[in-house]
């Protein structure tokens, strides 16, 4: 884990730099963005981490072709939160997460903005700057507060689900949050900030870094069908596991 955690420093600097400044912004979508900087980092992360990790293939946001799931993987988010980026927004980070044979072995999430390390192990715990994190204890959902997100497709299709879906959440919680960094939203669920995240049409670099630090954390993170989420899946659920059914429920109905 230190040389991961070497690595998403000096990559946060990368990302640093160009916090203020002016981007190169294209669009992969009506509202997806990449800047030189996704790339940057991207490419310097490839090249940290191959020989530290022969084994795993490492796929990233910027150059995947599609959901893959090898063996043993490391996906690369470089910016989750490029908007956020783009507009000085600082919930912005680095997210990297490990897979063995379907299952998230070690996670780490990066926000070099405002100098917050996440990481995690199976099996060894979760952490929020060296020091041990926890989910929440909140036992309702009306006490609950939650993070969501939105999918890019929501322009072309998704906003009547979208819409639905917050409306049912609205009214049976504390309230909604949706802060635009999917890893970032996953990590503050597992240190109690949120009781509960959800959000569908991610890919795996979104949620691959984050998944482990909510389970390390004693979180419970499952599909739309309650069951084990997959990182291929579309739809992702995080909780302190107590609230995870009845928010499974709000959200089905």
């Amino acid at each position: 884990m230190e040389e991961l955690i070497k690595a998403a420093l000096e990559a946060g600097e990368i990302i640093k730099d160009g916090f203020k400044k002016t981007k190169d912004v294209k669009y992969k979508g009506s509202i997806d963005l990449v800047t030189e900087y996704d790339v940057a980092v991207e490419n310097f992360l490839k090249k940290k981490l191959s020989p530290l990790f022969p084994e795993h293939v490492i796929i990233g946001e910027e150059s995947s072709t599609g959901r893959e799931e090898p063996e043993k993987a490391i996906y690369i988010d470089p910016i989750d939160g490029t908007t956020n980026f783009v507009h000085s927004f600082p919930f912005v980070s680095v997210s990297i997460g490990f897979y063995e044979n379907g299952e998230a072995v070690r996670g780490l999430v990066y926000n070099p903005v405002m100098d917050e390390m996440f990481c995690a192990e199976k099996g060894a715990g979760a952490f929020l700057n060296n020091e041990r994190i926890r989910v929440s204890e909140t036992q309702e959902t009306k006490k609950s507060l939650i993070a969501t997100g939105f999918p890019y497709s929501i322009v072309e299709s998704r906003c009547p689900d979208v819409l639905s879906m917050l409306g049912k959440v609205l009214s049976n919680t504390r309230g909604i949050r949706r802060a635009g960094s999917a890893a970032l939203d996953l990590c503050y669920t597992a240190k109690g900030t949120f009781d509960c995240y959800y959000e569908f049409n991610l890919k795996p670099w979104d949620v691959a870094g984050g998944i482990c630090v909510v389970q390390e954390a004693g979180g419970q993170v499952s599909g739309l069908d309650g069951k084990k989420h997959r990182i291929t899946g579309d739809f992702i659920i995080a909780s302190n596991g107590i609230v995870h059914e009845d928010m499974l429920g709000l959200i089905k109905c």
